[in-house]
């Protein structure tokens, strides 16, 4: 049987304890507080989950040292201004190799560091857990929900892929569904910054503002989130995905939300701390505005939405001048790409539909453009009228080939532009769109360099012709690196 301990006892910890429990796991639960265990022994009831039945087979314990031995997973689940005290608590009674999981969502002000960044520091200090795990559960979850076992989805990140699937297998059940994301420190961002803009979108409803400006003020956040994540070297589809929008979604617009509720306390009026204590737990999205604060300013982002909520938390600036400022801001465009891109790429992949016209394609990294790459192209080129370059994308190049480039995607694509035999370029984001492609760009013939020979042969099943070209033996991206680094 699964050994679960749980440090933290809050609505979060307790509903999480509660379906791991009826799982069929060994759960025990810990508190800093005593009389939160002696309550909760008492009364199998939380006090603010009056509806959760507590089943009798959950443990408790008082000892964290009880908490951490022996068990399989460790679930801090304290809010995150205490994870760093807890871990340091609880590290000499850690075993090294120790799978972590950690649900508070929050970035530490004096470090930047996220919470499982905190809790691996501090677990690390005494050189005796150099190998523990530390795997971040985050999504849209509201404990009120899954502690009445309606459908719930959340993502287990880790970088260690057989580690985010092991905690995928314990939490994942019949109302949770667990999907996995390397991109920890994407996910644990949007588990931060999601609650400054559930706050702004509450203040907007306390001042009387309806669901044009909720909307808005959601969209435009996940761009300020989207920007600083990339900026960070996060996967953009992170943010796209169950730990970014989807929980920026339930957090900005729940009844259950603190982060809405004091947002709409502080709208009607009422002071930062009148509403904190009128909403009676943690909000953690107060907790995570300075540290935000200071990455946009470390990474040179622009984060208007994130920086009117500061000025009402931190400054005091009246929320009615806030939004006037917000409403002035000069003009801009939605989109990053320029409209002479826009045209260009439309019309390209327009001219590749016309009917008659062979159309070729070919897939690559294409770093350190060099004269073998040409080759290749001009050999590609030859084999119809129009080359398509489907292009290893930043992401897809560090998380499945493990290679990172010299350039960026945007600098490789606009090298490739620029060659005369290439007429469009697009992203290559995992190894099976292959088939989709071949498809929807209507190709005639694929092409590869001869190292792959075999390796797409699939596709003339799909009526494509695959030809291996022979590679420039004495030129390769490789050697160029090994080259300049001797």
């Amino acid at each position: 049987m699964t050994k679960v301990g749980v440090l933290g006892a809050g609505t979060w910890g307790m509903a999480l304890a509660r379906m791991l429990c009826n799982s069929g796991k060994d759960v025990m639960v810990w508190s800093a507080l005593p009389q939160e265990i002696d309550n909760l022994e008492a009364t199998h009831k939380h006090p603010n989950l009056p509806k959760m039945v507590i089943p009798d087979t959950l443990q408790y314990t008082k000892d964290i040292a009880e908490v951490c031995k022996d068990k399989d997973i460790l679930l801090f689940a304290v809010p995150s201004v205490f994870v760093r005290s807890t871990s340091k608590t609880a590290a000499p009674y850690v075993k090294d190799g120790q799978i972590i999981v950690d649900v508070a969502k929050g970035i530490e002000s004096s470090t930047l560091m996220t919470m499982s960044q905190v809790i691996r520091n501090e677990m690390c200090k005494d050189g005796k857990h150099d190998h523990i795990k530390v795997v971040a559960l985050s999504g849209p979850t509201h404990a009120e929900e899954v502690a009445l076992d309606l459908p719930t989805t959340i993502v287990s990140a880790c970088d260690d892929i057989e580690t985010a699937e092991y905690v995928q297998d314990i939490f994942m059940n019949t109302c949770m569904r667990v999907y996995t994301n390397p991109d920890v420190l994407g996910v644990e961002l949007c588990g931060a910054v999601k609650n400054i803009i559930a706050l702004g979108t509450g203040i907007a409803a306390g001042l009387g503002y309806g669901d044009n400006t909720k909307a808005a003020l959601m969209t435009r956040g996940m761009a300020e989130l989207t920007r600083l994540g990339r900026a960070m070297g996060c996967n953009h589809e992170t943010f796209y995905g169950l730990a970014g929008m989807g929980d920026l979604i339930v957090t900005a617009t729940s009844v259950h939300s603190r982060n809405n509720k004091c947002g709409h306390l502080i709208g009607q009026g009422k002071s930062v701390e009148e509403a904190k204590k009128e909403v009676g737990m943690v909000v953690e999205g107060i907790n995570a505005i300075p540290a935000v604060m200071k990455l946009a300013a470390t990474y040179h982002v622009d984060m208007p939405i994130v920086n009117a909520v500061n000025d009402i938390i931190e400054n005091g600036v009246s929320p009615k001048e806030v939004v006037k400022n917000l409403m002035g801001r000069d003009k801009r465009s939605e989109i990053s790409q320029s409209p002479l891109d826009v045209r260009f790429e439309r019309a390209l992949l327009d001219n590749s539909h016309h009917s008659g016209m062979r159309r070729v394609i070919t897939y690559g990294t294409f770093d350190l453009l060099h004269y073998g790459h040409i080759n290749l192209l001009k050999r590609a080129k030859a084999l119809g009228d129009y080359l398509i370059v489907v292009l290893s994308t930043d992401e897809f190049n560090w998380e499945q080939k493990h290679k990172k480039c010299y350039f960026s995607y945007e600098e490789r694509k606009q090298l490739l532009e620029a060659i005369r035999y290439v007429d469009l370029v697009i992203p290559e984001k995992s190894w099976e769109q292959k088939k989709t492609d071949v498809k929807e760009y209507h190709v005639d013939t694929f092409v590869m360099g001869d190292d792959w020979k075999g390796k797409f042969d699939f596709l003339k099943e799909e009526g494509v012709d695959v030809v291996y070209l022979p590679r420039t033996p004495e030129i390769s991206t490789t050697s160029i690196k090994e080259d300049l680094h001797k």
